[in-house]
């Protein structure tokens, strides 16, 4: 929870970060001191992840020694201290875990909206994983449906939908001049439903993805959901490969529908504003195993 009042803060415009001398309002409204108590809980947290790490070693519950983890690995690094290594564990979360748990929400969302995909999907899934109960890389490897879901998914609902650059020169844009050392917002949530760039820019509809060269590495910047170049996202190939095994597995082992006899169209997609992009209201949805 922590974490997402974090993300939430950062969205806040305080007139102190563009005029400084009138920093005083965030004090007296308040902003400041919500900041500060959402730094003090992640910290705490931090610091007993670190603590923990450090009285039991590396030795797991069961006795094992050889069950090392990155965060063994960085406290044995001594050009890395104590706030560095919680600095990086917080990067991790922030950047690897919120993203993708809202992507796969997002994903989600849009299978049970849209149950001619969601249905076509599963076929897919099924086909390929047939009765095994474990989905391998292999198998990954051949979900093309599943990819382009995911990437329709990411063009819709980019992680994050606004990325700070900073100008290193002077540069004139569009006819706009700007300074370099100037903070510019590329706005992603934009660029994906640019009708210029798209066909039907908000219709759900992975087959746009299917036989087509674009990736997620931006390299075509209407479709760069993790950023472009050496600013981008360094976890790209890690969170591409945890949400497609955990939709994959979603959809092979289970059947899904809105509760209480809701239908499929009744569904929001509200969005709430933040760092990164989640759904206004959690999603409520019904699992049911198959061949039940």
């Amino acid at each position: 929870m922590a974490l997402r009042e974090l993300f939430r803060l950062m969205t806040n415009v305080e007139i102190g970060e563009f005029v400084p001398w009138l920093s005083w309002i965030s004090r007296v409204n308040g902003f400041y001191g919500r900041v500060e108590k959402v730094r003090e809980e992640l910290d705490e947290f931090l610091e007993m992840v670190v603590e923990e790490h450090l009285n039991n070693g590396s030795e797991s519950s069961d006795g094992n020694i050889n069950n090392e983890n990155f965060v063994d690995i960085l406290l044995k690094d001594s050009s890395i201290d104590r706030d560095g290594i919680k600095a990086i564990l917080l990067d991790m979360l922030a950047g690897g875990t919120d993203t993708t748990s809202s992507t796969l929400e997002w994903a989600m969302t849009e299978l049970i909206r849209n149950p001619t995909v969601r249905m076509k999907l599963q076929t897919e899934v099924r086909e390929i994983v047939q009765d095994r109960h474990v989905i391998t890389d292999d198998d990954l490897g051949k979900m093309q449906y599943l990819k382009a879901v995911i990437k329709e998914t990411l063009r819709l609902r980019a992680p994050v939908s606004l990325l700070g650059r900073v100008t290193r020169e002077d540069i004139t844009v569009m006819g706009y001049d700007i300074s370099a050392n100037t903070l510019v917002l590329v706005n992603t949530w934009a660029i994906g439903r640019d009708p210029s760039s798209w066909d039907q820019p908000e219709m759900f509809h992975p087959e746009r993805f299917l036989n087509s060269s674009l990736d997620f590495k931006g390299v075509d910047f209407k479709f760069a959901p993790f950023g472009h170049g050496r600013r981008g996202c360094p976890g790209i190939a890690l969170a591409i490969a945890s949400v497609e095994l955990v939709l994959a597995n979603l959809v092979h082992k289970f059947d899904w529908k809105l509760p209480m006899g809701a239908k499929c169209e009744d569904l929001d997609v509200l969005e709430q504003p933040g760092v990164n992009l989640h759904r206004k209201n959690p999603l409520l949805v019904v699992p049911t195993p198959i061949g039940t």
